[in-house]
């Protein structure tokens, strides 16, 4: 299930991007960037629509993924 990014806090919504940026298999590139880029990006992602947070009930895990990725 597609949750509306804009309907979590924003401290949710940070706490959710950094999560997701930290994870293992995320970071691609040749030079490290810093956290705070990492999470604009993603934020601007989500505002563009490029990216969803998407609940999975079966795993009671909240995830970000590409919207081409996700079939609702």
């Amino acid at each position: 299930m597609i949750i509306p990014w804009q309907a979590l806090t924003p401290d949710t919504l940070d706490s959710l991007i950094e999560s997701f940026v930290l994870r293992e298999g995320t970071d691609y590139g040749e030079q490290e960037r810093p956290l705070r880029e990492k999470v604009d990006d993603v934020r601007r992602q989500l505002t563009h629509g490029e990216v969803v947070v998407v609940w999975s009930e079966l795993h009671e895990t909240v995830n970000i993924m590409p919207r081409a990725s996700f079939h609702d």
